[in-house]
């Protein structure tokens, strides 16, 4: 939703990039609209939910999911030139698009830093140490495991926590999404966290 101190022009702008609509066709749909009519513009719903003295409340929709429900002013939908170009290179949507490109991007383990989060890579798991009983900071009783995986650009420890540990087994090409690296006791090392996920890839071998 909308924070009250960023500007509409950049809430929408902001929109366009996030679910990757045209912003000439998502302003174009946010005039076209009338009271009690929906426009559809890319994956999203936009409907007039009333007239208001000198705007209209629109509602906007992803499938059933509420994106977000505004008071558009007619000032700004009759600017001639597209308001929300102006907002494109804000620091808002360059922040996303960063955080978005670094999400996506796959990388070697040769490239990984102390700090950096959001990590996706494939490698191969050399070793698989067993599993050491540990006291968490949470007050719960845990298993970890501390595996070394590798690709054709180096090798890091991987670890593994509880039913993270029966995933996988040395010689498997395992695919890895949103992890983050750290250091412990001096080691860069690997850890997927719960909105991370370590599985099995079946793709081509992993060199190492």
């Amino acid at each position: 939703m909308r924070e009250k101190k960023v500007p509409l022009g950049e809430y929408l702008a902001f929109l366009t990039v996030k679910y990757s609509i045209d912003p000439d066709k998502f302003f174009q749909a946010l005039v076209s609209t009338k009271e009690y009519q929906k426009n559809i513009c890319g994956g999203l719903t936009i409907e007039c939910r009333s007239k208001v003295r000198d705007g209209r409340i629109l509602l906007i929709m992803e499938n059933s999911k509420v994106v977000a429900q505004l008071k558009v002013s007619e000032d700004f939908l009759l600017e001639r030139n597209n308001p929300l170009k102006k907002f494109m290179h804000s620091n808002r949507i360059r922040r996303f698009l960063t955080k978005k490109t670094d999400t996506l991007q796959s990388r070697y383990i040769r490239d990984l830093r102390v700090g950096m989060r959001h990590i996706n890579l494939t490698a191969r798991v050399l070793e698989m140490p067993k599993p050491t009983g540990v006291y968490t900071r949470f007050g719960n009783n845990a298993v970890v495991a501390n595996a070394l995986i590798g690709d054709a650009t180096g090798t890091i420890k991987l670890c593994l926590w509880n039913d993270q540990i029966g995933c996988v087994s040395v010689g498997d090409n395992i695919q890895i999404s949103n992890a983050r690296a750290f250091a412990f006791k001096g080691e860069k090392q690997l850890r997927v966290g719960t909105k991370g996920t370590v599985k099995v890839w079946q793709g081509n071998p992993i060199p190492s």
